[in-house]
């Protein structure tokens, strides 16, 4: 009895790690495959979710299926299709659903092999109409395509759950009432739609880079960015615009540092500390003829950003990092793209060149401003600033603040050694 009780313990274990991998990794791919078929965002969000709920069930008593992500697609077709007959309120067969219109007439993907059409780019475009407001564009795919949560998506913009929740709301009932269709635009269309999608894709990384429950990183989110980067660039080419090669570029320099951000135990390393024989070294030579191709034609902020990483990641050791040319890149990315969080990176580079002293005017600026007002790394930014100004008791202060914000269990980990080092020395 006590095996049989082992067996089916690590037999639910496995089914539902199995459940989790396929949720992380193949999300967006799943809906976005849904949304081709059933032609409604809603109606496809919500099978894909009883699916996986159905999966947790049935893969325990019968094992995980060959190809997970195949089983999960046609279950929640299925599951969708039931949907459709419920709120039709007729009895009527597929093949009328196909007719009316409710149901588009698609080539399936062959559910007996693991490689479902990706249809992913088509859904970012979709996602990006000009008929939505931007930032709903970049909300709605990062819902739907990423996977994130309606809170995970509020902290990439600065504001409330609620108000986000409401934009999601709004963006599908736009989509499903204006008839928007699900394709990809012509090349016509394509420059006044590039820029939500090019900030969609990095919006996706950078919570997979910094994400906002849990561990600090999230691998799956940050390689399906630079995927989808790689796609669109593919898309564009053989010219791609500087924009896209500046995209791509930044988001391989970043996660090319992946591995050193991290101790054993989880626990974040900053940048000037960490092992860079550890940083990847074959994304970075991909990158850096992206970064010079990036900035020849007229640069853009995604560009700007990519020559800041290359900076650094030409740097053998932190005490090398050219900081006056970081500097004056991000006196370049503040006149492209002035915004607060530019502004506060700036303040980084200011405090490497000239002292804390000048870095700390800006972030008390910004901090009156109170446009970060609910952004952690404002905060931490000053305490650390603080400490290095050696005025002990306000970094204190300011870490405390940064510590109520925070969400990242590494972050916060790291916040409160800060913390208690400062208050040691007060």
């Amino acid at each position: 009895m006590t095996q049989i009780f082992f067996y089916h313990r690590c037999m639910h274990r496995d089914s539902d790690e199995a459940v989790e991998r396929v949720y992380r990794s193949d999300w967006g791919r799943i809906v976005a495959t849904l949304i081709r078929l059933v032609g409604d965002f809603e109606v496809a969000e919500e099978a894909a979710q009883e699916a996986f709920t159905a999966a947790v069930d049935q893969w325990r008593s019968s094992g995980v299926p060959e190809f997970p992500r195949a089983w999960i697609v046609q279950t929640a077709r299925h599951k969708a299709i039931d949907r459709i007959r419920r709120v039709t309120r007729h009895q009527v067969n597929i093949a009328s659903y196909a007719a009316s219109g409710i149901t588009p007439t698609v080539a399936e993907p062959n559910y007996d092999t693991n490689e479902i059409p990706d249809d992913q780019l088509r859904l970012i475009f979709t996602c990006c109409h000009p008929a939505l407001a931007p930032e709903a564009q970049v909300a709605l795919t990062l819902h739907t395509l990423g996977g994130l949560q309606t809170d995970e998506i509020a902290r990439a913009f600065i504001v409330p759950p609620t108000t986000m929740a409401q934009r999601l709301v709004r963006a599908k009932r736009k989509i499903r009432d204006a008839g928007i269709p699900y394709t990809l635009p012509g090349t016509h269309d394509m420059p006044e739609r590039l820029g939500a999608v090019l900030t969609v894709i990095y919006l996706i990384f950078n919570e997979g880079y910094a994400t906002t429950r849990g561990r600090l990183v999230r691998t799956d989110l940050c390689t399906e960015a630079i995927r989808l980067g790689r796609m669109v660039r593919s898309l564009l080419s053989p010219q791609p615009p500087a924009e896209v090669d500046g995209l791509v570029a930044l988001m391989l320099l970043h996660d090319a540092r992946r591995e050193a951000r991290l101790d054993e135990a989880g626990d974040l390393i900053v940048l000037e500390q960490q092992d860079r024989s550890r940083w990847d070294q074959v994304q970075i030579a991909e990158a850096l003829p992206l970064v010079e191709s990036g900035l020849r034609s007229g640069p853009g902020p995604f560009a700007v950003q990519a020559a800041i990483a290359a900076v650094h990641c030409r740097a053998v050791r932190a005490e090398e990092t050219d900081w006056l040319q970081i500097l004056r890149l991000y006196d370049i990315l503040e006149s492209l793209q002035p915004s607060p969080i530019v502004s506060l990176n700036r303040a980084v580079a200011v405090a490497m060149v000239h002292g804390p002293r000048p870095a700390l005017a800006i972030i008390d600026a910004l901090d009156a401003a109170g446009d970060l007002a609910g952004y952690h790394l404002l905060h931490s930014a000053r305490a650390d600033l603080l400490r290095r100004a050696g005025s002990t008791e306000e970094a204190a202060k300011a870490y405390l603040k940064a510590l109520e914000l925070v969400t990242n269990d590494s972050e916060r980990r790291f916040l409160e050694l800060r913390l208690q080092a400062v208050q040691t020395k007060a």
